[in-house]
């Protein structure tokens, strides 16, 4: 039996995709009102086939609880954030989970820290604070490092398909994980060692995050001499050995703006690019909110009140907001003691911030200037809607004449 620690972004999915495949699964959560949730047999979150994956794991015998479970397997799927003074990763989280399971755990029990964290970080935080209680790592415990690999909007997809990294001290005890997890996931399952397994994934999103920075940073040179990073990109990108990602207005969720600072915290000396690659990400919402200033007094446009921004997830087509470049941006003007704009996004449902809209058309004939900050499908379907509009494009996607670019 598996008992899967923690049913948010990443633990729930995981949990309901093996419980769909034949694997005995409890799924723990602190939240009694998630788990109260779930049980009542609804999602806590919208994505694409989670409902239906749902569905087939409440066929295949999954259970909720807020207790920790007897089982052969844990899976800690727990938030890995980074210590805003040091950088280093807050391994609090992980440990106090581990704590719990240790309590319950038999002899000989898997534990898999599923969740993100710096290189090193098993050895460091989690092995000391087992064998501090009592365990003997290798007999009576035995743990295993096994990032997840999938994005918000395509989760399901993800699980089923991408390749995985699993790191354990022993292979055989790899080999046991792997085979759980080929329960479901037909991509290629590498075993490898703890500590570069906890690489791999943390280099995967610095990867993603200094490529992004690259792109972000090409859109303020061009802004500067008046020239189209969108054409500037095209270009190269015809080049058989060039792939530069378009600019946005920031980087949002819980891996590519928090996984670098890991390496960051551990490696100071070492890690400028990536450093300055994150600086330059946390700019862009500011960034934004100047090119909004520079466009209103371009326009006119002297009532604040008329500006819109049209998104608060920090992807499109998913309803997580986590530290969005949305929330970001609003933050920002907070500090400068404004009043906050009006936003709309149709995959929010909840009051989050003021000035919040749940109506699209609402939105729209309460506002000049449309600031497009997430690409929802909702807003390229209805593109037309924009006319008259005075727009900031973000992404690029829309090609009404006038539109401003980042």
């Amino acid at each position: 039996m598996v008992n899967v620690i923690g049913l948010g972004y990443i633990g729930l999915p995981t949990a309901l995709m093996m419980a769909s495949h034949g694997v005995e699964v409890v799924g723990t959560n602190h939240s009694q009102g998630k788990v109260d949730m779930l049980k009542s047999g609804k999602t806590t979150f919208k994505e694409k086939g989670l409902d239906e994956l749902f569905q087939a794991a409440l066929a295949g015998g999954i259970q909720f609880t807020t207790e920790y479970q007897v089982a052969d397997v844990y899976i800690v799927s727990v938030q890995t954030p980074y210590d805003e003074f040091t950088k280093k990763v807050d391994m609090s989280y992980v440990n106090a989970a581990i704590g719990d399971v240790l309590k319950v755990a038999p002899k000989g029990a898997i534990v898999v820290v599923e969740s993100t964290v710096s290189p090193g970080s098993i050895d460091r935080y989690v092995r000391p604070y087992v064998e501090a209680k009592g365990f003997k790592i290798g007999e009576d415990i035995h743990l295993v490092h096994a990032p997840e690999r999938i994005i918000p909007g395509n989760m399901v997809y993800e699980l089923l398909h991408n390749d995985r990294t699993i790191g354990a001290d022993h292979p055989a005890i790899g080999e046991k994980v792997k085979e759980l997890y080929a329960s479901f996931c037909g991509g290629q399952i590498v075993v490898t060692d703890i500590k570069t397994a906890e690489m791999t994934k943390v280099i995967e999103n610095t990867f993603r995050c200094v490529n992004i920075a690259f792109a972000n940073e090409l859109a303020k040179i061009c802004r500067h001499d008046a020239m189209d990073v969108y054409e500037v990109i095209k270009i190269c990108n015809m080049h058989p050995r060039v792939n530069i990602l378009n600019p946005g207005p920031g980087v949002g969720g819980h891996c590519i703006p928090v996984d670098p600072w890991f390496l960051v915290g551990d490696y100071p000396s070492l890690t400028k690019v990536i450093g300055e690659s994150l600086k330059v990400n946390a700019s862009m919402p500011e960034y934004v909110l100047e090119r909004i200033t520079e466009i209103m007094e371009e326009k006119g446009i002297e009532d604040v009140s008329r500006v819109g921004l049209y998104g608060l997830t920090f992807k499109e087509n998913v309803d997580d907001y986590r530290d969005s470049p949305t929330l970001q941006l609003l933050e920002a003007q907070r500090k400068h003691l404004g009043q906050p704009l009006k936003v709309y996004d149709p995959w929010i449902e909840h009051d989050l911030v003021k000035n919040q809209y749940h109506d699209l058309d609402e939105f729209l004939n309460d506002v000049d200037l449309v600031v497009i900050m997430v690409k929802h499908n909702e807003i390229k379907e209805n593109m037309d809607k924009l006319a008259g509009k005075v727009v900031l494009d973000c992404h690029n996607i829309c090609k009404q004449e006038g539109t401003y670019r980042i």
